[in-house]
């Protein structure tokens, strides 16, 4: 191997790994306050609906402002917008821990909001412009793992921080855990400076057929896209935001076994990403992969909230729901792919993820509310419910690109 490749090797691990990390902790950040739910509702005296704002809200911010800050890194640059919006999230975690009531914790919950939204457009920018070609897959690959760990590791380490510290004292440590990362990152990520501002794109020739922005989104395989992401979003965000307060109220799961489950959740969901990673390079039946691996693991929330099991089985039944959701997500993407009309690959991958933070936003005050009426069963009927019909927008969506591609070829 010669110098030039080697050096090209040091540096893609060096970019890789540090965009991974941020984002493994922008996830982490996600989930903060979710496990320690049931502390905040008996020191304030307030309901599950009223704490479940704070993840509506904090997605609603985040989802609104995902487009302006990607203006943000073409103008100040990718690095310097995700260390801001790093440092924005770690520092609102930390003084929502030392807020009195719980109605300020709202402003800080919206500056949360807006930390998180950095980390999609400028984790992408930076990877795509820094990466070696060879190596973007992969790169791409171990950014997914790394934020499904982070999503892995907050649960237990929130409610261990709790038990040890309180729950404002687990935030606090939160905080300063990111912020450390910071001052890291800042002193580490002299090669990120290499990812520049993209470069305006050539006009089009005259003539040339264009698709508008919103006639190109109004298509019917675009807006079956945005909508299997919305429901998707409803099953992933209500087991990470309910799952363990929902076990512990509906069977009596101790919180440490249900903020267990929550773990195993997403660890299989990590693992369930490497697995279909294999699978979809082997099948081009993209959406039969899709279409098993969700409706199993519809069936297993289905199980999970109607019949009582012991502790050790609800967490392998939890597990394997997350391995099975795990599996569908690189052969989504190949779907999500075969939609998108050339050159539009941006816009398309941008409304589209977009679906994620709306369905984030509406479902937690949904769910806080079935909660607060003693139906703690709906967190995983509507998860079920949600995967079951994000089967029929996938079997739909390949109907269409199919006919789409008969109308081409006639």
């Amino acid at each position: 191997m010669t110098d030039t490749a080697i050096g090209s090797t040091r540096r893609d691990v060096e970019v890789i790994a540090l965009v991974s990390t941020a984002h493994g902790l922008s996830h982490f950040y996600q989930l903060v306050l979710p496990p320690l739910f049931p502390f905040i509702t008996r020191e304030f005296g307030i309901s599950y609906g009223e704490v479940a704002l704070t993840t509506g809200l904090f997605y609603a911010v985040s989802g609104l402002a995902q487009t302006p800050a990607g203006f943000l890194v073409d103008r100040f640059g990718a690095r310097n917008v995700l260390l801001g919006g790093l440092g924005l999230a770690a520092a609102s975690a930390g003084f929502i821990g030392l807020v009195p009531s719980f109605w300020m914790m709202l402003p800080l919950v919206v500056l949360a909001g807006l930390g998180n939204c950095v980390f999609h457009p400028a984790d992408y920018s930076i990877l795509t412009h820094t990466v070696s070609p060879k190596r973007m897959a992969r790169a791409y690959g171990v950014h997914t793992l790394s934020g499904n760990l982070g999503w892995t590791l907050a649960p237990v380490t929130m409610l261990g921080l709790a038990s040890a510290v309180g729950w404002r004292g687990a935030l606090v440590a939160a905080s300063l855990l990111g912020l450390g990362a910071v001052v890291v990152f800042a002193s580490l990520s002299r090669a990120l400076h290499s990812a520049r501002r993209e470069r305006k794109p050539m006009a089009a020739p005259k003539g040339a057929q264009r698709f508008s922005y919103l006639s190109l989104l109004a298509t019917p395989a675009i807006l079956l896209c945005f909508a299997y992401f919305v429901l998707l979003s409803i099953a992933l965000v209500g087991n990470q935001t309910f799952m363990p307060t929902a076990l512990n109220t509906l069977y009596g799961t101790s919180l440490a076994t249900a903020n267990f489950a929550l773990t195993m959740y997403l660890a299989g969901s990590s693992l369930g990403i490497i697995t279909g990673g294999f699978a979809a390079d082997r099948s081009r039946r993209h959406e039969r992969i899709v279409a098993l691996g969700l409706l199993l693991s519809a069936a297993l929330m289905m199980l999970i909230g109607s019949v009582a099991m012991p502790d050790p089985l609800i967490v392998a039944c939890v597990a394997l729901a997350g391995f099975a959701t795990g599996t569908t997500t690189p052969s989504r993407d190949m779907l999500v792919r075969s939609a998108t009309p050339p050159g539009s690959t941006g816009k398309v991958f941008g409304f589209v993820y977009s679906g994620l933070d709306l369905g984030s936003a509406v479902t937690p005050p949904v769910l806080g509310w079935f909660l607060d009426r003693g139906v703690p069963q709906m967190v995983f009927v509507l998860a079920a419910a949600a995967l079951l019909l994000t089967v029929a927008t996938v079997l739909g969506l390949k109907r269409n690109i199919a006919a789409r591609a008969a109308a081409a070829a006639e």
